[in-house]
């Protein structure tokens, strides 16, 4: 991981540090890049809420190789983690791989690893089309996420999600504020509740709505069908000075957990994060930014080793924790006490 992160930092100076820890500071305001919007404050409260989350070592059991694996909206996965749609290489991680390179990469990789691995949509077209041939070339095995768009496009977008056999598809309706887009001329919108409803049932597929950060909206995908949610602000990269999504994941989980599966994203970047995120509520778990950085790194081979990096870690906080398996966390794996 070492060689992928330094040759992932060649290849992507002026749009990512890829700083030893991957925090927001650094990229603060950097839309497109990497970074988070404005002053960077959601992408690093992300980090922080995360980091704020400590937990209880225990060592008095006989679990010495917990079980990792888990079953979520169909797909078997080694364990419960995601690669976040990502797209865009040329305007926000340099442009030094193609986008065929980097999204096949993050695909079949991801699949190597046992897990799966979601497309970006956007513009150009070529960023979509990319990610639909890597998926269909995997013989669907990856999520198709597909921006608001009008109507016109985004049924068009969905018919051809469901052509590269995914099983699943999503909509990132936290895209919504994104500045790239706006400044392509092509705005996307938030969606109604009635209206979310007929593009769910018009998908055809198992649907993922991202981009909930409150138990309201929570409910209105409910409401509307899907499938799933993913707790998420876009990695800080749509709306200034929003909580970590480690802060709201606990409140929405209790109102909404064994009604639709919860997934979350925000500032994990270690076997351990994905843990923490798991103790707070969520079913799986998505990473963003760290899978970008090796599949610019090192490709098919630097997605599977990162995601291989994951699961070791994430094996070695569950031993720490007295957790059997990903599925049965222990009541107590999260200290409450006060905070330094």
């Amino acid at each position: 991981m070492k060689e992928i992160r330094k040759t992932a930092r060649d290849l992507m100076t002026g749009y990512c540090r890829v700083c030893p820890v991957c925090n927001g500071k650094a990229c603060a305001g950097e839309v497109p890049g990497m970074g988070g919007l404005g002053t960077g404050s959601a992408f690093m409260a992300n980090v922080h809420a995360l980091a704020d989350c400590t937990f209880n070592m225990r060592l008095v059991h006989d679990i010495t190789e917990p079980d990792t694996g888990t079953s979520l909206l169909g797909l078997e996965l080694s364990m419960p983690v995601m690669a976040a749609p990502i797209g865009g290489v040329s305007f926000n991680m340099g442009g030094k791989r193609s986008e065929e390179e980097y999204i096949t990469a993050i695909i079949d990789g991801c699949r190597q690893a046992g897990i799966v691995g979601c497309t970006g949509d956007g513009v150009p077209p070529f960023i979509h089309e990319a990610g639909f041939a890597a998926i269909a070339a995997a013989g669907g095995h990856g999520i198709p996420f597909i921006k608001p768009w009008e109507d016109a496009e985004l049924y068009d977008k969905l018919a051809k999600a469901r052509d590269t056999g995914a099983s699943v598809v999503g909509m990132d309706i936290d895209a919504a504020g994104l500045i790239t887009l706006r400044k392509m001329g092509r705005p996307v919108s938030p969606k109604p509740v009635d209206t979310l409803r007929e593009i769910i049932a018009r998908a055809g597929l198992k649907f993922i709505v991202k981009g909930v950060m409150t138990v309201e909206d929570a409910r209105l995908a409910a409401e509307a069908g899907a499938d799933a949610i993913v707790v998420s602000n876009h990695g800080g990269r749509v709306l200034d000075h929003t909580p970590g999504t480690a802060k709201v994941l606990p409140g929405i989980a209790k109102e909404m957990k064994g009604k639709i599966a919860i997934i979350a994203d925000g500032g994990i970047r270690s076997g351990g994060d994905v843990l923490k995120m798991l103790a707070l509520g969520a079913d799986a778990v998505m990473l963003g930014r760290p899978f970008s950085i090796a599949a610019m790194g090192g490709l098919t081979e630097g997605v599977a080793s990162y995601a291989q990096t994951l699961r070791t870690e994430l094996m070695q906080a569950m031993v720490m924790t007295g957790t059997r398996a990903v599925t049965q966390l222990p009541a107590n794996i999260l200290w409450n006490g006060p905070r330094a």
